[in-house]
């Protein structure tokens, strides 16, 4: 207990910080909690006038930040001129932004800020609300804010604070450099508040922030506020990742953890507790990790309820409800039941009856009645919000997710449990970086609720808990910006400052920044190699002669030798591209190499069209698919011909087998004779090669005993050498190198006529600029061109999806088109991509991406009133139907760029018209349907 005297000073110090904070004092008094260290230095920078970055992890409290910003706003400065008529009049209020990355995100914290200062205070800007936009509070996401900048809206007028909370997202390569743009283009007037996850680099940002905005405080906090103990789930057994703190500081992993997982791993390899089943007969059978309902029922017996199970997959996410189901689960009481069914009933009323069953509402409706469900991105969104709420209140005790819930709103859980390290990113199956894994497990521990969090990683063969700790333990992950300049960008720039200032606020970026910083290190490391270069020439010195001219004909001789080989692959190369594109159907050949080597009989040549052919054939095998010019090291020669049914099915298993036999019935050998070894040209009788050896063997130095000592030292200056030269491109290409790429885009729309020579924005130009989506160029030239005009609302629906759409996964298939009006269209919308990728390649910009014309049917057929169950079936997906969450958003994507068209004045007043009427027929059923505000 602390003494009179002890006590008389902590209010002495208390006082004295609120005569010097008082805004501070006033905030903290009405949130009826203490504010950490972090937050009150925060605040305490704002109140001083400075801007401030704060950095910490999720869940600590980042957020108070931001709103003893909007608190300041509303408050008004104590010298804020007052007018003179009315000395007792309140100081005059100020504004605030408050931006978010994602529109779920912006919904939240209105409400949050609602709650707390009333409605007619704040407002609310997204792509789907626009509600009290002049209030002095308006929450908004990103794009918005950016929007306002470019056309200069009176409501930025007042603006004192803008809150970019979860800064972060400025390394999302596809709408980061929006968070950039927002940065450099803000007035110098307004304080800016950025609230970020924890990143490495907090210092190097704040350095930029500081250049860019002026004075800014920088403010990182580690420390979580609920404890987070790390487990690993080994079959039926728990263990904790670290024995304690101090072990995971150093990360060592708990002893008795390792040494039972390598005496798993080690049964597992001899072959115990081989399960009976498909792996039964095979040395190391497949690791059966522990059921998903039984991990569910260990954390419910536990005490680690709520959790949320991360699956990288929505498929996996949905089976894992559905396991649970069938395993008879149940977390819910009776009353926690009816609760849950009054709280869906309200939130679906607005979605057709005829609409319920085909999205699943029942199985879904049982999941949450008993406390389990799924959450992912191909969720319809009134179906997931009703998830986050039914969570947050404790009504729903497990969620499956996929990882786009960590990057959501506000959903914290007890535990959180991974169920494998490795996600899938779009491209490849990749490992998680300690930054992801960091943002996942940050969901467990609720500040207020829990003492402690959990998370839990599920054990397999493939996972070592050393990594594991290291994945827990590391904060090594930098922000990098993914800021690159845009037409529509350009068009926005020149019109507001001009070409020259214009270049000047490209070069004042993040992403310039850190180009030019990383710039100082690699002109560091060319001087290093410079003087090792040196040392190198100096013991490559020899006696005899010039060892440089010795060594360059020693180099010419290997280079015209690789030369050789080359001209040589590419001819088999080329020999055996004609080989494939002579086969026809019937054609028996044999595979040499790859897994399906063989002979095979040609379904379907495949000849035409764009790149390499790859023939459809059946093999002996019984195995059907395309193969490609890689199993071919030798050309494919017709070793016979058998008949091919004119309607052969090559996905019927007795079609299959019946055809199979005939190639077996050819009685032709199944790998062939080994043909003699490749004809070889002999390097020795090419004349170049002759005339180089003869001077190298009549050179001095070629007598020289320490010959191949030299050459060593000669080779390694080589190599340096290229590795130097690299280094040199590298600086001269990072230096200035946004500039240069807006000079390339400028050039560009100067050309097709949305820049005037002398650097004006023409009327096109002016269009451009008010084209909000990637593939901006293309949309201005169809309106440009007219490619829309004369379609049907629900045609021109299916012709704008082309250019807002992409498909999740490749599909080797061209979608098919509606007939008529809409194929022309699409036709013509390729060919102007076609012009616009070449005049990108030319400048050596990046490429606009080929339009997807996976969604065309799916809102062509939903705008003409088709039920949902034939709109979702008709997408071209490689799983089957569309999910119904990413119909839902496309389909807004598409509302969002037809709105854009109606506003736009490059298009005429009939398909201005067109597109209004197209939004209408599209905004029903489950579109109609947007989160009340």
């Amino acid at each position: 207990m602390s003494s009179p005297a002890e006590r008389y000073a902590a209010a002495r110090r208390k006082a004295a910080q609120a005569a010097q904070f008082p805004a501070l004092d006033e905030f903290a008094l009405e949130l009826g909690f203490d504010l950490d260290d972090f937050q009150r230095e925060a605040c305490q920078s704002l109140e001083r006038g400075s801007g401030v970055l704060v950095c910490a992890p999720t869940g600590a409290g980042k957020t108070v930040v931001g709103e003893f910003a909007v608190h300041l706003a509303l408050r008004g400065r104590p010298d804020d001129p007052v007018p003179a008529v009315d000395a007792t009049a309140p100081p005059a209020r100020r504004k605030c932004f408050y931006t978010t990355p994602i529109k779920a995100l912006s919904n939240q914290k209105y409400h949050d800020l609602v709650a707390r200062y009333g409605a007619e205070q704040v407002g609310l800007l997204t792509g789907d609300n626009a509600i009290n936009g002049d209030a002095p509070v308006v929450v908004m996401t990103t794009e918005v804010l950016r929007n306002m900048l470019y056309a200069g809206s009176s409501t930025l007028q007042g603006l004192a604070y803008v809150v970019m909370d979860e800064v972060h997202y400025l390394a999302d390569r596809f709408r980061g450099g929006v968070w950039e743009e927002v940065i450099i283009h803000l007035p110098a007037s307004v304080t800016l508040v950025s609230l970020s996850a924890t990143v490495s680099n907090a210092e190097e940002f704040a350095d930029w922030l500081v250049t860019v905005r002026g004075e800014t405080a920088v403010v990182v906090s580690e420390h979580r506020p609920v404890p987070l103990w790390q487990h690993m789930l080994v079959g039926k057994r728990m263990f904790d990742l670290f024995h304690d703190a101090d072990a995971a500081r150093k990360h060592d992993v708990h002893p008795e953890l390792l040494r039972y997982t390598r005496e798993t791993a080690r049964r597992l390899e001899l072959g115990e507790g081989r399960s009976a089943g498909p792996g039964a007969g095979r040395r190391g059978p497949r690791w059966r990790g522990p059921l998903r309902p039984d991990i569910v029922d260990r954390l419910d017996r536990e005490g680690l309820l709520p959790a949320i199970l991360f699956i990288f997959s929505r498929a996996g996410c949905a089976a894992a409800v559905q396991q649970c189901l069938a395993a008879g689960l149940r977390l819910t009481s009776a009353e926690e039941r009816a609760e849950i069914r009054r709280v869906v009933e309200s939130r679906v009323t607005a979605i057709p009856g005829e609409d319920l069953s085909v999205l699943g509402y029942w199985e879904w409706l049982d999941g949450l009645e008993r406390g389990l469900a799924a959450h992912h991105a191909g969720m319809l969104p009134v179906f997931k919000e009703v998830v986050e709420e039914l969570f947050v209140r404790g009504l729903v005790k497990a969620v499956f997710a996929t990882e786009t819930l960590a990057l959501g709103i506000n959903m914290p859980a007890r535990c959180v449990v991974l169920e494998r390290l490795v996600k899938y990113n779009g491209e490849a199956h990749v490992d998680l970086t300690p930054g992801e894994y960091t943002q996942l497990t940050g969901r467990a521990g609720r500040r207020g609720i829990d003492v402690e969090g959990h998370a839990v990683v599920v054990w397999s063969p493939e996972t070592d808990p050393r990594h594991v700790a290291g994945l827990a333990s590391t904060r090594t992950y930098p922000l990098r910006s993914s800021f690159r300049p845009s037409y529509n960008m350009a068009v926005n720039l020149v019109g507001t400052v001009g070409v020259e200032p214009a270049r000047a606020l490209l070069e004042s970026s993040f992403a310039q920044f850190q180009a030019d910083r990383s710039v100082v290190g690699l002109a560091r490391q060319v001087q290093r190699n410079t003087e090792t270069i040196d040392a190198y020439g100096a013991e490559a010195a020899c006696h005899h002669g010039d060892f440089d001219e010795y060594f360059a004909l020693r180099v010419a001789i290997a280079e015209r030798e690789k030369a050789i080989a080359r001209q040589g692959q590419t001819q088999r190369k080329a020999a055996a591209v004609a080989s494939l594109e002579r086969l026809r159907v019937g054609d028996v050949i044999r595979v040499p190499s790859g897994r399906r080597a063989g002979l095979a009989v040609v379904l379907d040549p495949a000849t035409g069209g764009f790149g390499e052919p790859r023939p459809l054939v059946l093999t002996q095998d019984r195995w059907a698919g395309r193969v490609s010019l890689g199993d071919f090291t030798t050309p494919a020669e017709v070793l016979a011909r058998i008949r091919v049914p004119k309607h052969f099915n090559h996905r019927s298993p007795g079609a299959r087998r019946d055809l199979a036999a005939e190639v077996s019935g050819t009685g032709l050998d199944r790998h062939g004779g080994r043909r003699g070894g490749r004809s070889r040209q002999a390097t020795g009788e090419d004349h170049q090669i002759t005339q180089l050896r003869s001077e190298l063997r009549h050179h001095p130095c070629h007598a020289c005993p320490e010959r191949e000592e030299h050459a060593r030292w000669a080779e390694r200056r080589r190599r340096l050498e290229r590795d130097t030269d690299e280094l040199r491109e590298r600086v001269s290409g990072r230096t200035g190198s946004l500039a240069r790429t807006f000079d390339r885009i400028v050039a560009l729309l100067t050309e097709r006529g949305y820049l005037a020579r002398d650097g004006a924005v023409t009327d096109a130009g002016r269009m451009l600029g008010r084209i909000w989506t990637e593939a901006d160029l293309l949309v201005a030239e169809c309106l440009r061109r007219g490619v829309w005009n004369g379609l049907s609302p629900a045609e021109l629906a299916a012709a704008v999806s082309v250019v807002v759409f992409e498909a999740r996964r490749d599909v080797d298939e061209r979608a098919s088109l509606p007939r008529g009006p809409v194929a022309d269209a699409v036709d013509e919308t390729l060919k102007l991509w076609g012009e616009i990728e070449a005049d990108e390649a030319a400048r050596g910009l990046t490429a606009t991406r080929e339009p997807d014309l996976g969604f065309a049917w799916p809102v062509y057929r939903w705008a003409r009133g088709e039920a949902l169950a034939k709109v979702l079936g008709s997408g071209h997906e490689i799983d089957g139907e569309m999910p119904a969450g990413d119909f839902v958003r496309w389909a807004r994507q598409v509302v969002d760029l037809l709105g854009q068209i109606a506003d736009s004045g490059g298009a005429t007043t009939e398909l201005r018209s067109t597109a209004r009427q197209a939004i209408a027929a599209v905004n029903r059923g489950v579109l109609a349907y947007h989160t009340s505000a």
